[in-house]
């Protein structure tokens, strides 16, 4: 599941309302007894969503419905997770209207974790607490607890990056294509912005393509790759001092100062028309943004993509997206809730999410299971994306997250894009950057 500051612009309160008022499960009844607990008995769950998180699309409520003919699952889905989640705390504070299942959005957990962590059921205090860790990766695991040990949530799915290539342009260019060969054309990010200079300067390449999409596509695939990115340990803000904010500064306002980029607004019109026209030849790429080239292009967009890993991964990953799913600790069918989430969350779920509706996994167990690692893709040039995302999902690290995450990032983007758009010098840029995103954390 992909999500990003493009979907907080649908905040609105009359949608909030009628969120609101849609009736979507009770939790203001009193809890299950865990000790009454009757895994047999008829129940209705409600699992609130957002986005598109493929669940009921990969089977996979049919499938549980299947094996518990006792259990019916109702799913409110709300398509913007921004939009899905201001009524979410609206319904925590008020304790009231939640769905028996709930998902949270990895640019939302930790705000949860450290704000409603008591709202959720605490998977870590569970007698198969042990199990349930083990069956994912520690850093998604980590990102959903809280400092004293409990996990309010399991992992769904996850979004480890790689490169994404245009060959076309690149051969245009004087540029190897071959996956193996681009992947040593870049080891790190200073060498990735050499290649960058290199198409810039090429005569043979389309005049008006640049080589990367924008500078949030290298700031924000970058910044993880630090020992910290926009937190310090106990999540508190820290950008000004973070290794991993500096060093994607440094990357990005150089190709943002050096015209490198098409300097195009993410997930805007213009960034979405770009994929077809040429307008750039690479582009960083989690898991999902596979599905999103796919959907853009067509069927005139098959075989011009490749794949390479993305600059500096094999030291430090960088992770973009993913989800969890909670369980409202006062609802009234808490006990059968969780059983559901495990179930939805185990490795054989995942492996059938990723086969099914390309949701890469967020267990390793999964990760390494035959049919996720033997994956290719036709589209892309049969490449190995199970192995490439496999990989990339392995070496990412725990890089600690926090509640102003989204506004950190937005501020610093915002300043690359003023610099490559000829209004603002680098040193001015961070400037900016730092007091936008003093003001947006209150610090």
């Amino acid at each position: 599941m992909f999500h990003s500051s493009k979907s907080r612009a649908a905040w609105g309160a009359a949608l909030a309302a009628v969120l609101l008022t849609a009736g979507c499960g009770g939790s203001d009844d009193a809890s299950a007894d865990a000790a009454d607990y009757d895994p047999d008995a008829p129940v209705t769950l409600t699992v609130g969503t957002f986005g598109t998180m493929d669940l009921d699309n990969a089977g996979l409520y049919d499938e549980y419905m299947e094996l518990h003919p006792n259990v019916t699952i109702k799913q409110n889905n709300v398509a913007q997770s921004a939009a899905y989640y201001k009524s979410l705390q609206t319904r925590l504070a008020a304790n009231s209207g939640l769905d028996d299942v709930q998902a949270l959005e990895i640019g939302f957990i930790a705000d949860v974790v450290r704000n409603h962590a008591d709202a959720f059921v605490d998977f870590a205090a569970e007698e198969n607490a042990d199990e349930l860790e083990g069956n994912f990766y520690d850093w998604k695991w980590g990102q959903a607890s809280t400092s004293d040990g409990e996990t309010i949530a399991l992992g769904t799915d996850t979004g480890p990056q790689a490169m994404c290539y245009r060959k076309d342009l690149f051969e245009q260019a004087g540029l190897p294509t071959d996956r193996a060969e681009v992947a040593e054309l870049w080891p790190t990010w200073e060498a990735y912005l050499e290649v960058a200079e290199q198409y810039m300067a090429s005569p043979t390449k389309p005049a008006d393509s640049a080589f990367v999409d924008s500078p949030a596509s290298i700031f924000s695939s970058s910044v993880y790759q630090g020992d910290l990115a926009y937190n310090d340990e106990e999540g508190n803000p820290i950008p000004a001092e973070s290794d991993g904010v500096q060093q994607a500064w440094d990357y990005a306002s150089q190709a943002a100062d050096e015209g490198l980029t098409a300097n195009l607004s993410q997930f805007g019109d213009e960034w979405n028309a770009a994929f077809s026209n040429g307008a750039f030849a690479t582009i960083a790429c989690p898991a999902w943004m596979l599905g999103y080239i796919n959907s853009q292009m067509g069927e005139t967009g098959a075989g011009l993509w490749d794949i390479a890993p993305l600059p500096g991964s094999d030291e430090s990953a960088s992770n973009w997206g993913g989800s969890f799913l909670g369980v409202p600790a006062d609802g009234p069918n808490a006990e059968a809730a969780k059983d559901l989430v495990e179930w939805l969350t185990a490795p054989e779920q995942q492996v059938k999410m990723f086969t099914r509706a390309a949701h890469f996994p967020s267990s390793p167990q999964a990760a390494e299971d035959p049919e996720v690692v033997g994956a290719t893709n036709e589209y892309f040039g049969s490449a190995p994306t199970g192995e490439i995302f496999g990989e990339s999902a392995a070496n990412i690290q725990r890089t600690p997250i926090g509640p102003y995450d989204t506004q950190i990032q937005e501020a610093f983007t915002t300043a690359l894009t003023d610099i490559a758009s000829g209004g603002a010098d680098p040193a001015e840029g961070w400037d900016n950057a730092l007091k936008a995103a003093q003001q947006a954390t209150g610090g």
